[in-house]
């Protein structure tokens, strides 16, 4: 529920006052005459879902935003109350969306100090760090509970929309910075821990689960930014709390940029390469995700015209719009021509593995994993690893396995790899000995 306060000027009382009649709200008017002019001073209250209603309908007929107050209340009880409660909440008016006034507040109002931003991204940072590291999913999660991450990114999307330059460009550099202190948190604090032997220096750290998932980025990563931000949007736009939306944003955000440092930390570039291409993707597709779905909820730059897109688009929004194109056209277009060379890298391995493996020799295997390091198209190495892990019968050999599919995995991606092949093994429990034996 809202409180709405509106200074009408005299001569537009009249006008004001009918359209509240007409869409049935109960109003109060107190005079308004501080400053020597003749106006009032009307207040009434609406469910959320109104507000933006009321609003447009006031801007139709002369009232402009100079001075208007909207407020949260617990309940209000007024005579046609109830009306409205049914026609906007669960009538056939009924929409969650917040006026376009009040989205821009909320957002702004999620922005912690410069301080508090920082300190508690990089207390994130360390703990996804730390839960990367014990290959823990528990520690990774709460990392995202603490990242503040969900309000630079949606700022910088409610800006856009809303053709806010100065909130987009606060955002935007807000998120940017954020991950960089993120990243250098991250390398510092693995740094320390390598250097300092808390965990071996000879780990291999893509063998770890959690790290693996961030510095091999797949289509299936990608669909994690895009939901995130379009669930933030949602979030925002609606009287759905954001809290939990916040976690999701983290959740595309804060590990990939811990696992950025870490391989900066052990000095594996490839490592650091593949999780930046998912942080840069993931950051870009939350914001672009963002901006579809403010859009299609009906939100837009204050003065835009329905109907027809070229008496909008003025020399300042053109300049944002290009910039945005610019920037979209770089991190996706650049990281995604990478991100889906890995996927066809990736599906190639794949298939060929299962093809060596389903060869007569090696029918007694058993495929349980394959893991491949980022493939970069020779940027920092002209060799890439692939991890096969088998489960085979105890006490068999099968020294011919390794050359096998590294000979046939080279014919299939074109260029050279290097194929390392793990065994577990597979015991049968012994059998029952019965009473009479």
């Amino acid at each position: 529920m809202r409180l709405l306060q509106v200074l009408v000027p005299g001569e537009k009382r009249d006008d004001a006052l009918r359209v509240l009649e007409d869409e049935g709200f109960d109003y109060v008017r107190t005079s308004e005459c501080s400053d020597g002019t003749d106006a009032e001073l009307v207040t009434f209250p609406v469910p959320t879902q109104a507000v933006d209603h009321v609003l447009t309908s006031l801007r139709e007929v002369g009232i402009e935003d100079e001075f208007i107050i909207v407020s949260s209340i617990e309940t209000a009880r007024t005579p046609r109350i109830e009306e409205l409660e049914d026609r906007f909440v669960s009538g056939q008016e009924e929409d969650d969306s917040i006026s376009r006034e009040e989205i821009r507040t909320k957002a702004l109002n999620m922005t912690p100090g410069r301080v508090t931003y920082y300190v508690m991204t990089l207390l994130s940072a360390v703990v996804a760090t730390a839960g990367l590291l014990l290959d823990s999913p528990a520690i990774v999660v709460g990392s995202m509970v603490i990242a503040p991450q969900v309000s630079a990114a949606l700022t910088g999307t409610v800006g856009l929309v809303l053709n806010d330059r100065q909130m987009f460009g606060d955002g935007v550099l807000s998120l940017v910075r954020g991950l960089f202190v993120a990243i250098v948190g991250a390398f510092a604090f693995a740094w320390v821990i390598r250097t300092g032997a808390i965990v071996p220096v000879t780990i291999d750290i893509t063998a770890i689960t959690q790290v693996q998932n961030r510095i091999s980025p797949g289509l299936l990563a990608l669909v994690v930014g895009i939901c995130a931000g379009a669930a933030g949007a949602f979030g925002l736009a609606t009287a759905i709390p954001v809290s939990l939306v916040g976690v999701m944003i983290a959740v595309a955000l804060i590990p990939a940029a811990s696992a950025v440092g870490i391989g900066l930390a052990w000095g594996e570039i490839g490592v650091a390469l593949g999780a930046f291409v998912l942080l840069a993707v993931n950051a870009t597709s939350i914001l672009l995700a963002g901006l579809a779905v403010f859009w299609y909820l009906g939100y837009r730059p204050m003065g835009w015209e329905p109907g027809s897109l070229r008496a909008n688009v003025s020399s300042d929004r053109t300049a944002t719009l290009a910039i945005m194109f610019v920037v979209g056209i770089v991190v996706l277009g650049g990281a995604g021509m990478v991100l889906t060379q890995h996927v066809a890298f990736q599906n190639a391995v794949n298939d060929e593995v299962r093809t060596v493996l389903a060869e007569d020799s090696y029918a007694e295997l058993e495929l349980t994993e394959v893991r491949t390091e980022f493939e970069d198209g020779g940027v920092v190495s002209d060799e890439t690893e692939v991890t096969v892990v088998v489960r085979r019968p105890a006490d068999t050999a099968y020294p011919a396995l390794t050359s096998d599919l590294e000979r046939a995995l080279e014919e299939r991606v074109d260029h050279p790899l290097s194929v390392i092949v793990e065994f577990t093994e597979r015991t049968r429990a012994p059998a029952a000995v019965g009473a009479g034996d």
